[in-house]
């Protein structure tokens, strides 16, 4: 059990720092990692300071999970925020395939939808026993969006479920103090929009919407609304899956949509005009709202996470932001770092 700041002083939960490390790399996100690699690149994150974690049962089908929490569970437990995902069951399957798999090397599990109450809680005692945690502090409802294709025509099916079962479930959950807050975790902003509109959210985890590639609809549409609620963002994928720091891809389904790279090359010749590193700009674009409490970027070697860390503190002149307002790159009204970091 854990004593949750919401209930004790009547506000949302937020995390103490914006500096996070993602877990989807953990999950052999792209490339088999191998373990001792991703457990370094875990302890050099810590090292350089980050406190804030997120992970998934989804990400390598538990992988994540298990590399994670090998280096977290000898950290003392208040010293750290946390946060796991629910909506997907994990069952046991030798050598389990997936067409198209984000995850690559060898799966020992098969899974299922479940936004059920009884799902939630079961999900949540998985991720705590492949973990050795004790506690979890935020928990996000995972992938219920109709972009979600593996859900083929069932995502009002399992937004109804969800509506009675997983998002109850997480609000007592709060109350009992078994977590700090619960959102969801989600790639568009209509899912959250929904959900604000029939329950009691804490926190969002938001990916692939607040980026300095794209950005337009999560400034204008969610945090004017999630401000008059008090809850906070926290910001996924703000390198768009390592597009931003040089990969050749664009977040997770291998497509370049239309424009993207025109606009990559566009940042970069200002980040050139003012000596900027354009990853370093994005984590700091991506951080600098209200509105947001946490920023993950991802990594599987030591070297990423000390470099996406200090990128998080490192100075940009303001000139570089007003460049990009004034080539309309970024909206006029985004907010940009403070000009203490001049």
């Amino acid at each position: 059990m854990v004593t949750a700041e919401n209930l004790i002083q009547k506000k949302k939960f937020r995390p103490a720092n914006k500096a996070g490390f993602g877990g989807v790399a953990l999950g052999n996100g792209f490339q088999h990692n191998s373990d001792v690699e991703c457990l370094k690149a875990v302890e050099a994150a810590w090292n350089a300071g980050i406190r804030l974690f997120d992970t998934s049962p989804w990400y390598g089908l538990g992988i994540s999970e298990r590399r994670m929490g090998l280096f977290l569970k000898d950290q003392p437990r208040e010293s750290f925020t946390l946060s796991t995902k629910v909506g997907r069951l994990m069952l046991p399957q030798e050598d389990f395939k997936m067409e198209q798999s984000l995850w690559k090397g060898k799966l020992n599990f098969a899974y299922q939808y479940d936004y059920s109450a009884a799902g939630v809680r079961r999900s949540i005692e998985d991720s705590l026993q492949r973990l050795g945690l004790s506690s979890i502090d935020m928990v996000f409802i995972h992938d219920l969006s109709p972009d979600n294709g593996d859900m083929k025509d069932s995502y009002t099916h399992y937004f109804e479920q969800a509506i009675h079962g997983a998002m109850p479930e997480l609000t007592k959950m709060r109350e009992e103090g078994v977590i700090k807050g619960w959102g969801l975790g989600v790639n568009t902003v209509a899912p959250i929009l929904q959900t604000l509109e029939v329950a009691d959210p804490d926190i969002f985890l938001s990916a692939c919407q607040y980026s300095l590639i794209k950005h337009d609809d999560e400034l204008n549409q969610v945090f004017p609304k999630v401000a008059e609620r008090d809850i906070c963002i926290i910001v996924g994928a703000p390198l768009c899956a390592g597009f931003l720091s040089g990969k050749d891809r664009y977040l997770y389904d291998g497509r370049f949509p239309a424009g993207v790279k025109e606009k990559l090359n566009a940042l970069q010749q200002v980040a050139k005009n003012h000596a900027v590193d354009l990853r370093t700009a994005a984590l700091q674009f991506a951080a600098a709202p209200d509105a947001v409490s946490g920023v993950i970027p991802g990594a599987h070697t030591a070297e990423q996470a000390v470099q996406n860390a200090h990128s998080f503190e490192a100075k940009i002149p303001a000139d570089f932001w007003k460049e990009l307002k004034h080539d309309k790159l970024i909206e006029e009204h985004a907010p940009v770092p403070n000009l203490q970091h001049n």
